[in-house]
């Protein structure tokens, strides 16, 4: 079947980086009404995101969800979420930009992006985080600030002093952020993260709960024990959600029709698909398209 040609555009960070800095893997920059690229909205980025905003007001729309900007507030993308954003013009805050291999580049513990509550994909919301405290919001402004300063200085430490100060505005905002103590605390979690990442890097494969099991070498009932233990969902509601995330996406930001984006996610009916997602959500895909963000 001929896909659609107006699919979800992909940007790498070079895209929103300038052309000195191409080869790059991070960049932290102010982020107000003069900041342009050639960009459309919306798109997904294959590299995370920190947005804080400071001022302003607008809507940012992540995968299916239209979230108020309310300053002061942290924004959190991670890759192959799909977004688009409505602001004044008056907005004001500051934007950190990296990929995965720049936050673990010359680690020295085990620590992934996945330990953060924010950069757990699967899950449908992504709500912002709203800084209550004055003295959080200044920290964080004092931590960006200072990111530029050390790029527009230059030299060879750079790289490490900007994943020092990442991870302090990771850290800060993780520790703000309202996440299920139970995830943090059981003893699969591991486990649970690690079925977490295969589910977010398989999901266009259509697995089964056993395929993945094997690809973790454990037993399909010991996976969906541990996860139902950790997460309060069991591993099929978490691959579902997965599935559905995702043709919400679809739905909202492609004109893909409904048999492209069965395909694209390895439906082998088109009928099943219109089915398991009615059961889902209450609608058909057409009537998501339509009332998904209303």
């Amino acid at each position: 079947m001929k896909p659609s040609t107006e699919q979800i555009p992909i940007y790498s960070l070079h895209n929103f980086s300038s052309p000195e800095r191409k080869s790059q893997q991070f960049q932290v920059e102010v982020f107000d009404a003069n900041r342009h690229f050639s960009v459309k909205y919306p798109h997904r980025h294959d590299f995370f995101e920190v947005l804080y905003l400071q001022k302003g007001s607008g809507y940012h729309v992540i995968d299916s969800n239209k979230y108020e900007i309310r300053p002061a507030c942290v924004f959190f993308m991670s890759p192959g979420q799909a977004h688009k954003l409505e602001l004044s013009n008056d907005i004001e805050g500051y934007i950190f930009i990296f990929t995965s291999d720049f936050y673990l580049l010359n680690r020295t513990n085990q620590k992934t992006l996945i330990e953060f509550p924010f950069f757990y994909t699967i899950h449908q919301d992504n709500p912002p985080l709203q800084l209550e405290n004055e003295n959080d919001a200044c920290f964080l402004e004092t931590l960006f600030k200072q990111g530029i300063y050390e790029i527009g200085k230059g030299g060879e430490s750079v790289p490490e002093m900007l994943r020092s100060i990442l991870d302090l505005v990771l850290t800060t905002c993780a520790t703000r952020y309202p996440i299920n103590e139970n995830f943090l605390k059981g003893k699969g979690q591991f486990l649970v993260k690690r079925f977490f990442q295969l589910v977010e890097e398989n999901y266009l494969k259509n697995l089964s709960l056993t395929d993945y099991a094997d690809l973790m070498g454990i037993t399909a009932n010991h996976l969906t024990q541990t996860v139902k233990q950790l997460t309060g969902k069991t591993s099929s509601q978490i691959m579902k959600a997965k599935q559905l995330l995702e043709i919400k996406r679809l739905l909202v930001h492609t004109n893909m029709n409904v048999s492209e984006i069965a395909n694209q996610l390895n439906f082998e009916d088109q009928s099943y698909f219109t089915k398991f997602f009615k059961r889902e959500t209450g609608l058909t895909p057409l009537q998501y398209r339509t009332d998904g963000l209303k």
